[in-house]
């Protein structure tokens, strides 16, 4: 007996149905397949606009240009450092002149205290053929041993007996001086806070702490040396050493006759330059170290010699 026209369609209904389960996933497997299928408007999108692969971007103005030069990160203003100025901290001044007089190539770069390994200014980053693997840093304490080691005209040192000595009225008596002259006199306005302080920040009580931070390291250090901070002990001490090496120097051209200038003339150079730049900072309010230099004209000549020599883009 043959089926019913209703159990007819049915059945073909059925079988439709069953067909097309068969042939298709189920709605959860196609949710996992178009999981990361951009829908269609956005695709539009994207392909009306392409996705463009932009070139890096550059290097801050302070990073060093050419990875291939060595940099000595100093304390400089950014113009400065471009036009390779003498640094106006003299610790720093002190190896970049150094470094000048070894004839080895490098760049300054402005930096501070913060920055360097140490804790301190300055200190060299030998260039580098591989930017993936960059040279260690070599801090000030290292770099006279780094300079004899990489220059192609090594300057010698005197072997007279009297260097140590010398040297000794430099780094005690001038430096002493130095720090009560700049941190602890009207000089602290016109010229540490024009130079240290201001381009530091711009945050009002932060620059309240530096110079708070800056006068009270100063203090702290002279009184390693004596219960009492006696200006007048002071600067007694630097007018003797400015003219024992007065003396010392003589009608030569560099200290103890050499025939070429060395570390003990960088030494010299990195007080005398900046006791004698007018323009450093806003200028010298009180005076008396810079005129303990200005009263010894074979160091004034001196310190005029090396800006004329090595310094002639500043």
């Amino acid at each position: 007996m043959p089926p019913k026209e209703s159990e007819r369609n049915d059945a073909v209904r059925g079988g439709a149905a069953s067909s097309s389960s068969s042939s298709s996933s189920s709605p959860q497997q196609q949710q996992r397949r178009s999981a990361f299928t951009i829908p269609p408007p956005l695709k539009r999108l994207f392909d009306a606009f392409p996705l463009v692969t932009y070139p890096p971007n550059e290097l801050p103005l302070r990073a060093p240009r050419n990875r291939y030069q060595h940099a000595l990160y100093v304390f400089a203003t950014a113009e400065g450092a471009e036009l390779g100025a003498p640094s106006y901290n003299p610790s720093c001044l002190k190896w970049q002149t150094y470094l000048e007089f070894c004839n080895i190539n490098f760049c300054v770069v402005p930096s501070n205290n913060h920055a360097s390994p140490t804790g301190a200014l300055p200190f060299l980053l030998p260039s580098s053929s591989e930017l993936s693997k960059p040279s260690p840093p070599v801090p000030s304490g290292k770099l006279q041993k780094w300079t004899l080691q990489n220059s192609s005209s090594v300057v010698e040192e005197p072997s007279d007996m009297r260097y140590e000595a010398y040297l000794s009225l430099i780094d005690h008596r001038i430096r002493r001086a130095w720090l009560y002259a700049l941190y602890l006199t009207p000089n602290f306005t016109s010229i540490a806070e024009s130079l240290y302080i201001l381009p530091a920040s711009s945050n009002s009580f932060v620059r309240l702490t530096i110079a708070y931070e800056l006068r009270a390291a100063a203090e702290a250090e002279l009184l390693k040396h004596s219960a009492v901070i006696s200006a007048e002990t002071l600067y007694k001490d630097a007018e003797e050493a400015f003219a024992a090496l007065e003396t010392v120097l003589g009608d030569g051209e560099w200290f103890f006759g050499a025939a070429k200038p060395g570390l003990f003339d960088a030494s010299v150079f990195a007080y005398t330059h900046l006791l004698l730049d007018k323009a450093l900072g806003n200028g010298w309010s009180e005076s008396r170290l810079r005129n303990a230099v200005l009263g010894n004209r074979k160091l004034v000549a001196h310190r005029e010699r090396i800006l004329t020599t090595f310094y002639t883009g500043a």
